[in-house]
């Protein structure tokens, strides 16, 4: 194992700007899964008639594939219809979609857990169905989604590992590329990867802790 040589300043700089596109990749997906969980994960709970069982089904088989299937479709089976991605949009794209769909489970759960008396208290003093939704039911639900949301993103940042399937230049690709120059480098490379994954989560976890103790 040689650490000296493997944290040279040109391999820490690689490795670390391979880290700031796999930040900027969780960011934007967790951004935007989180407006399209929260639109889905809504309109489920309204039960809208048919649209809510279409949703349902859509939500649950997306659940239930691998990300790593949904990266694959994203990259090599949309180009066959004509559809095609760069690499680090098709690996954002695929992020999105996987925790949107865990996402939307968790607003919807949110939603629910709201005493419906809320809801009927709300609309006998004039307000529409989605008027008290989205002034009364959703704030309270809110501050209940927010560990499990938090936890849900600290998956998305390790998941986005995954890309490197896709040769995305993120964290674990410049990994491999350093590791890959010689063998001693791999222990202290893939140490160096695993604190860097770890201070994000640990502080994402220790903030999800600290909610959880402020709502209860």
């Amino acid at each position: 194992m040689n650490f000296i040589d493997a944290y040279s300043a040109d391999n820490l700089t690689f490795l670390l700007n391979g880290f700031w596109l796999t930040l900027k990749m969780a960011l934007i997906a967790i951004i935007l899964s989180f407006i399209l969980g929260g639109l889905v994960g809504t309109l489920r709970f309204a039960k809208i008639p048919v649209l809510s069982q279409i949703l349902a089904m859509i939500v649950e088989i997306i659940r239930n594939l691998p990300l790593l299937l949904i990266i694959f479709f994203t990259f090599f089976a949309l180009p066959e219809i004509g559809i095609k991605f760069k690499e680090v949009p098709a690996a954002i794209i695929a992020l999105t979609i996987f925790e949107a769909a865990m996402i939307s489970e968790i607003i919807r759960s949110g939603l629910t857990s709201i005493d419906k008396g809320q809801m009927e208290a709300a609309r006998s003093s004039g307000l529409s169905y989605f008027q008290a939704l989205w002034h009364i039911i959703l704030p309270q639900a809110l501050r209940r989604m927010v560990p499990p949301t938090v936890s849900q993103f600290i998956s998305l940042l390790k998941d986005t590992s995954l890309a490197v399937v896709i040769s995305v230049p993120e964290l674990t690709h410049h990994a491999q590329i350093v590791y890959g120059q010689k063998s001693t480098y791999l222990v202290p490379i893939l140490l160096f990867v695993a604190l860097m994954y770890f201070v994000v989560n640990y502080t994402l976890s220790v903030l999800s802790r600290r909610l959880e103790v402020n709502r209860t």
